[in-house]
């Protein structure tokens, strides 16, 4: 209902204003055109009236053109001389310049036209007896001259012009009253209109403004108070919403910031997760590696048990062997004595002989050298077999040390080996454990960032509700400061 009525109202101002000015344009226009055409008939009165004065004035000027042709040609007969015939000649001109403009301000006037004419002809007769009189002072004739100028034929033409002229000037004043008369009657008219017209249409805006005070302005001052209480209430909700939104806008921005933190840690969180997935799958290839490298040693330490069964079983051969060598080197021993004994019994037997048995001597000598020698020879190789038997005896024991160091280390390879496959198992389940964690933690940080992404967009939709709740804020108080100014205009 309040609408309808805001509607109507709205609708009867518009309609106001419409009639109002347009009834107080239609008055100035209407004014306007009668005074244009007013004024336009008062320029024309006042162009006839000045076109009259003109005319009068041209009239009078030919009169005085005639009369100084005459004052001219008057000069001339008493003094004889050229110059005084300056106006007479000049007037010659004058007279044809002033008759062609009279005839073109007389033109719509066909009765000062035949004046005119009349007037003309009595002016050719007047310059024609001028020139008669002066040809004849010219010549010489001064008494035919003198019975001319006695005769009065120059005074009654010029008589007769002046009549004539006075006739056409009283026609022209008679016109230039009349004239007058209708340029003041259209002066009055055009003051009248002009007068009449502007006080009609402010008496007709005077009638429009009271009405509008009366029947529209009221209203809208109502409306005016109405829009600033309104204004006012739109203002304060504005202001509350405005701050609900910032701090809506706020609490968002806070909650984006954690979830960017939260999204941070989920990703590095994954990072961590693939890398310690690498690492387990590095371990679990290290682990395969291990118990390749303990098999492998297991058949090493298989060869090598029974490299060193083999050692033992040459080292028992050498030391058979190297007793074999000591029975030898006993006997060579022996040998070297009994050869030593036989050389010494040979010596004693080539001193016996005396100088045949020198020879054999030398021999025996040599021979007991080579024994003795051979003796010597046989005690080192007993040395020597002695401590090879010593090294054989100590290689023997280190050999069995090393057979048991050998089982040993099987066994200790076996259990590392077993060690390797359940540290593999276990590498396994954890590399496994690493996948899903690291694959848990991707997701994770995928959802973190759509909720990041949905947060970002709360956050900006909050920012431009805060925005638009600032501008609305900012139209109310520019609503409301105009709805001040309407009740200060109004």
């Amino acid at each position: 209902m309040t609408n309808l009525n805001q509607g109507q109202r709205t609708l009867k101002l518009n309609r106001v204003t419409q009639i109002g000015f347009s009834a107080v344009l239609a008055t100035m226009v209407g004014v306007g055109i009668i005074s244009k055409l007013s004024m336009g008939s008062l320029v024309d009165a006042l162009n006839w009236v000045s076109h009259t004065y003109e005319v009068e004035a041209e009239l009078r000027a030919l009169e005085k053109v005639l009369l100084d042709a005459e004052t001219g040609e008057r000069g001339f007969l008493f003094t004889n001389k050229e110059e005084f015939l300056e106006p007479y000649n000049s007037s010659i001109k004058e007279l044809k310049a002033h008759f062609s403009k009279l005839e073109i301000l007389i033109r719509d006037n066909p009765e000062q036209l035949k004046r005119l004419d009349r007037i003309e002809d009595l002016a050719q007769q007047k310059m024609d007896n001028l020139a008669q009189t002066i040809a004849l002072k010219k010549a010489g004739k001064e008494q035919i001259l003198r019975e001319l100028v006695v005769s009065g034929t120059g005074k009654q033409i010029m008589d007769q012009i002046r009549v004539r002229l006075d006739e056409m000037i009283d026609v022209e004043d008679e016109l230039l009253n009349k004239r007058k008369e209708d340029a003041s009657r259209t002066e009055q008219l055009t003051t009248l209109v002009s007068l009449g017209g502007t006080a009609l249409a402010i008496l007709l805006g005077i009638l429009c403004l009271l009405f509008i005070a009366r029947k529209v302005i009221r209203p809208i001052n109502q409306v005016a108070n109405i829009i600033a209480s309104s204004s006012s209430e739109i203002a304060a909700m504005t202001t509350q919403q405005e701050s609900i939104a910032a701090q809506q806008a706020s609490s968002v921005h806070q909650a984006t910031a954690t979830m960017d933190k939260l999204g941070a840690s989920s990703k590095q969180s994954a990072e961590q997760a693939e890398v310690a997935a690498t690492g387990a799958r590095q371990v679990a290839e290290l682990a395969e590696t291990g118990t390749r490298a303990v098999e492998y040693t297991l058949e090493d330490m298989a060869i090598l048990r029974e490299k060193v069964l083999a050692i033992a079983e040459q080292i028992l051969c050498l030391s058979e062997q190297t007793n074999q060598i000591r029975s030898i080197s006993g006997l060579v021993s022996d040998l070297a004595n009994q050869t030593n004994m036989l050389a010494l019994n040979a010596a004693v037997e080539a001193v016996r002989a005396g100088e045949h048995g020198k020879g054999f001597a030398v021999v025996a000598s040599e021979i007991r050298k080579l024994a003795d020698q051979s003796k010597k020879s046989a005690g080192k190789i007993n040395i020597l077999v002695a401590e090879i038997q010593g090294a054989i005896n100590s290689t023997m024991m280190v050999t069995n040390e090393g057979t048991k160091t050998v089982e040993q280390g099987v066994k200790t390879a076996e259990g590392t080996a077993e060690t390797f496959m359940n540290v593999a198992n276990a590498i396994s389940s954890v590399v496994m454990s690493s996948q899903q964690i690291s694959l848990t933690a991707k997701q994770q940080a995928i959802a973190v960032q759509q909720v990041v992404d949905a947060m970002n967009t709360l956050n900006q939709g909050a920012t431009e509700t805060a925005c638009g709740i600032s501008q609305t804020k900012t139209g109310t108080l520019k609503l409301n400061e105009a709805a001040l100014n309407l009740q200060a205009v109004v």
